[in-house]
C-alpha cells in the first residue's frame, strides 16, 4: 500500500514525536546522549491531557457513587466477612462463620476488605477503591499508547477508555473486573516497557501482573500471555540470542506461576476441615474452581448454565458478530471498526519487521485484543455482559494508535484513513440499530462530521489540516461512547449484572439475552435498575429520579435507602422486578427488602427462597443459644450479612446449586461447631425432603440443570435433626411448607446422625 514509517504523531517537539526505528540487531540498545536525555525528561514530565483525561475518568467513576449502594450484595456480604475476620479473609469467605467461600480468587475483595477496616463497613468504602483503579486503567493505557505513537495517540486511548460506558459502569461497582482490568493493562504496559530495553526485570513485572490478574479472576487474566510470549520471541535480540530471550520469558513466566499460584496453593495445602468449601465445586477443590467452574465452565458450557438451552442467555448467540449485538455491542463495542483497521493500518505498515519498534507493540497489544475477541465471541458457557470490559482497553489503545498513525500523509495512509473512517461509521451504525430509539440523531451527526473528515483525509495532504480532520472523525465516534458513559451517571448501577448507558435502553436494546426485549426487559431487571424511561434509583418502578440520600436506619452504616435492592439475586426491593412490581426475578431477598410482587414466584424463584422465614428462623436462633443458620443460597444468606451482619451461610453455592456439598462434610461442619441450625427455605417442607424425591421444589434450576447442589444435605438434615415449631407470626405457613415458608432445624448434638447418613 506505499505505507511510509516516516510519519511524526501530532507532537509539537522532537521530544513528543513518534520513535523512528532503529538499524536491525540494535533494536534493545538503550539511547545514549542528550537527545535521549531530553526525551527522558519530556516523558517524566506532567502532561496536562494526561491530567484532564484522567479527571475525566474521576468525575465518570466518582460522581454520585453512592446511590450505588451495596452493588453486589454477594460480594459486599464477603467483605463484610472478611473485614471482620483474618481467617475469613485469608479464604475469601462470605459469611463470618468461615463455612463457604465466594466463587472467585480473593485479590478483589482483600482490597475491599481493607478499605473497610480502615474506613468502616460503608458503600464508599468498598466501591471507591474499584473507582480508582478506573481512573489508574486509564493512566496506563495512556501511557501505553504515548510510548510509542505520541501524546496525541495517548490522548486518543485514554479517552476511548474512560469513555467507554461498561468501563464507567465496573469502575462504579464492586465486582472483580475493575482490578482485573488494571492488572492486565498493567502488565501490557511491563511487557512494552521490556520491548522497549530487552530488561528482565520488566518482563518479570509483567508476569507479577498477570499472576495477580488470575488472584482476582482466575484463567481469563492470562488473555495477555500470548501476545506478550509471540512478541518478546519474536522481537528478541540478535545479539544475545534467542536462547537468553527464552530464558527471560520463563522468567516472566515463573513469576506469573508464583504469585497467581500462592493463594490457590495455600487453599490446597490446607486440610478441608480448617477451611471453608470451595464454592461452584462438587468436590471441595480450589482446582475445579480453576479449571471447571471458573474455566472451561464458563467456555465450553456447564451443567445448568445459560448455555445450555442452546445458546448463551446473558451474550447472545456465539458468532462472529457476536460483539456487536444488543447485549455487547453498546457495551464496548463503539469502537471496533476504528480500532481493526487502524491495527491493521499499522501491521501492513511495520510487516511485523523486527527492526520496528511498532511490530512488539502490536503484537502485545493486538494480540490481547486478539484474544479476547475471539474468547468472547466463541464462549458458548456464561458470558455477561460485562465481561467485555476486558477487552475495551485494548481496543480503546488500538483506538489511540490509529489515529496517530493514520495522520501520515502518504498515499497508503490516506487509503488507510478513509478505510478506518468507513468501519468506524458503519460498526457504530450497526451498534446503534440494536438499539431501537436510542441515539436518534446519531447517524446523520455521523455523516455530517465523518464524511467530510474522510474527504480531508483523503485529498490533503498537509500535516496540520490532516491533524484537524483526524481529531473531527475521532470526537465524532466517540460521541455515541461518551453520551452513554454519562447516562450511566443517572441511575443506580447496582445488582449483579453491572451495564453502562441509559436505563432505557435495556428495555429498547434486550439487555443480557442478546435480544429484543431480553427477559424482564434488560440485564438491570436482575440488579434493581429501571428498565422504563425514567431511572429508578432505589425506588418504585416509576417513582422517584433522584437518588436517595444515605439515611441512619436505611441499610447498614447509613446506606441508601432500598440499598438492598440491588444486591446479588435475592436481595430485591419494592419496585423494578422483571416479571412484577417488585423484588427481583431470580428470588426475593430476607425480610422487608422483598417487595410486593418481585417477579417469578412473588418473592421466590431458582434463585432462593422466601424472606420473612429467614428472618425468623434467625431471631429464634439468636433466642435459643446462637450459633450460624445454614441456608441453600449464598445469594439469600449474603442480603441478610449485609443488612444485619446475620450469622447466616449459604452451603449450596450462589444460586443453591452450584456446590454439591456432602453430607458427610455438612456433619463435619455441625460436629465442629460451625453450623447448628439449618433452614430448609425450599418449598414443600419436612414430608417432601425426607425421600429422595426432589424433583419440583422451588429452587431448582432451569430445564436441563442437574447440578444438586444442597439437596442431599437437606434431605439428610430433614431425615436426621429436629424440625423447630417456629412462631405462628412467621411467615404464612412457616411450619407447614407454604409457598413462602421454611423449616428451621436443630441439628445440635446430630452430627453422628448426618454422618451415618452420608456414608
Amino acid at each position: 500500500m506505499g505505507f511510509s514509517w516516516e510519519t511524526r504523531s501530532a507532537a509539537s517537539t522532537p521530544a513528543q514525536s513518534a520513535p523512528v526505528p532503529t538499524p536491525a540487531g540494535t533494536a534493545w540498545r538503550p539511547r545514549s546522549g542528550a537527545r535521549a536525555r531530553s526525551r527522558a525528561l519530556a516523558a517524566r514530565g506532567v502532561h496536562p491531557e494526561l491530567v484532564g483525561v484522567m479527571a475525566l475518568a474521576g468525575v465518570l467513576n466518582l460522581w454520585a457513587l453512592s446511590r450505588n449502594g451495596w452493588a453486589n450484595q454477594y460480594y459486599s456480604a464477603a467483605v463484610r466477612s472478611m473485614s471482620s475476620s483474618w481467617h475469613d479473609f485469608l479464604f475469601a469467605s462470605l459469611d463470618r462463620g468461615g463455612v463457604m467461600t465466594v466463587d472467585k480468587p480473593p485479590l478483589a475483595l482483600w482490597v475491599q476488605a481493607l478499605s473497610v477496616r480502615v474506613f468502616g463497613y460503608h458503600p464508599l468504602s468498598v466501591l471507591v477503591p474499584q473507582a480508582l483503579m478506573g481512573v489508574a486503567s486509564v493512566a496506563l493505557v495512556y501511557d501505553l499508547v504515548r510510548r510509542r505513537f505520541g501524546r496525541v495517540g495517548g490522548l486518543v486511548a485514554g479517552l476511548a477508555l474512560a469513555l467507554t460506558p461498561i468501563t464507567v459502569a465496573i469502575s462504579r461497582h464492586n465486582n472483580p473486573d475493575a482490578l482485573l482490568v488494571l492488572c492486565c493493562v498493567a502488565a501490557v504496559w511491563c511487557a512494552v516497557r521490556a520491548l522497549e530495553g530487552g530488561r528482565t526485570r520488566w518482563l518479570v513485572a509483567a508476569g507479577v501482573c498477570v499472576g495477580l490478574g488470575f488472584e482476582t479472576k482466575m484463567l481469563v487474566a492470562l488473555v495477555v500471555m500470548p501476545g506478550i510470549a509471540a512478541a518478546w520471541l519474536w522481537i528478541s535480540p540478535a545479539g544475545r540470542g534467542r536462547l537468553h530471550a527464552l530464558r527471560q520469558l520463563l522468567a516472566g513466566g515463573a513469576a506469573m506461576l508464583l504469585v497467581g499460584g500462592a493463594w490457590p496453593l495455600l487453599v490446597e495445602l490446607t486440610p478441608a476441615s480448617a477451611r471453608p468449601w470451595i464454592s461452584g465445586t462438587s468436590d471441595n477443590r480450589v482446582l475445579s474452581l480453576i479449571f471447571e467452574y471458573n474455566g472451561v465452565g464458563r467456555v465450553d458450557g456447564q451443567a445448568g448454565g445459560p448455555g445450555g438451552g442452546g445458546g448463551n442467555m446473558f451474550g447472545g448467540t456465539p458468532g462472529p458478530l457476536r460483539l456487536l449485538n444488543s447485549a455487547l455491542g453498546g457495551q464496548a463495542g463503539w469502537l471496533l471498526g476504528f480500532a481493526a483497521v487502524g491495527g491493521l493500518a499499522i501491521l501492513a505498515a511495520s510487516r511485523l519487521r523486527r527492526s520496528d519498534p511498532r511490530s512488539g507493540w502490536l503484537l502485545v497489544i493486538g494480540g490481547a485484543a486478539l484474544v479476547s475477541a475471539v474468547l468472547f465471541s466463541a464462549a458458548s458457557g456464561i458470558l455477561h455482559p460485562y465481561y467485555v470490559s476486558l477487552l475495551a482497553p485494548f481496543v480503546a489503545a488500538l483506538t489511540g494508535a490509529g489515529a496517530a498513525q493514520l495522520v501520515g500523509a502518504g498515499r497508503g495512509w490516506r487509503v488507510a484513513a478513509v478505510l478506518a473512517a468507513a468501519a468506524g461509521v458503519a460498526v457504530e451504525i450497526a451498534v446503534r440499530n440494536q438499539y431501537p430509539g436510542q441515539l436518534p440523531w446519531l447517524v446523520p451527526v455521523l455523516l455530517a462530521l465523518a464524511v467530510p473528515a474522510a474527504l480531508v483525509l483523503l485529498l490533503i495532504g498537509a500535516r496540520r489540516v490532516r491533524v484537524v480532520a483526524l481529531a473531527v472523525l475521532a470526537g465524532a465516534l466517540l460521541l455515541a461512547p461518551s453520551v452513554w458513559a454519562f447516562d450511566t451517571l443517572g441511575y443506580a448501577t447496582s445488582g449483579t449484572f453491572p451495564a453502562g448507558g441509559p436505563a432505557s435502553a435495556e428495555s429498547a436494546g434486550g439487555g443480557p439475552f442478546g435480544s429484543p426485549g431480553g427477559f424482564g426487559a434488560g440485564a438491570r431487571a436482575f440488579g434493581g435498575g429501571a428498565t422504563g424511561a425514567t431511572p429508578r434509583l432505589f425506588g418504585p418502578a416509576g417513582g422517584a429520579s433522584e437518588a436517595a440520600p444515605p439515611a441512619a436506619g436505611a441499610g447498614p452504616a447509613g446506606a441508601p435507602a432500598g440499598a438492598t435492592g440491588g444486591g446479588a439475586p435475592g436481595g430485591g426491593s419494592a419496585g423494578g422486578g422483571p416479571a412484577g412490581a417488585g423484588g427481583l426475578g431470580f428470588g426475593g431477598a430476607p425480610g422487608a427488602a422483598t417487595g410486593a410482587g418481585g417477579g417469578p414466584g412473588a418473592g421466590g424463584g431458582p434463585f432462593g427462597g422466601g424472606g420473612a422465614s429467614l428472618q425468623t428462623a434467625l431471631s429464634y436462633a439468636a433466642e435459643h443459644g446462637g450459633g450460624t443458620v445454614a441456608v441453600s443460597s449464598q445469594s439469600v444468606a449474603s442480603s441478610a450479612i449485609v443488612e444485619d451482619d446475620a450469622n447466616v451461610a449459604g452451603i449450596g453455592g450462589f444460586s443453591g446449586r452450584e456446590s454439591d456439598v456432602s453430607v458427610a462434610w455438612l456433619a463435619q461442619k455441625v460436629g465442629a461447631g460451625k453450623i447448628r441450625w439449618v433452614l430448609d427455605e425450599q418449598q414443600g417442607g419436612a414430608a417432601e425432603r425426607r425421600g429422595a424425591g426432589l424433583a419440583g421444589q422451588r429452587g431448582a434450576g432451569p430445564p436441563g440443570d442437574t447440578r444438586a447442589g444442597a439437596r442431599a444435605a437437606m434431605a439428610a438434615v430433614a431425615r436426621e435433626c429436629v424440625a423447630v415449631a417456629l412462631p405462628e407470626s412467621s411467615s404464612a405457613g412457616a411450619t407447614g411448607g407454604g409457598a413462602q415458608a421454611g423449616t428451621l432445624y436443630d441439628c445440635s448434638g446430630r452430627a453422628d446422625q448426618l454422618a451415618r447418613a452420608g456414608a
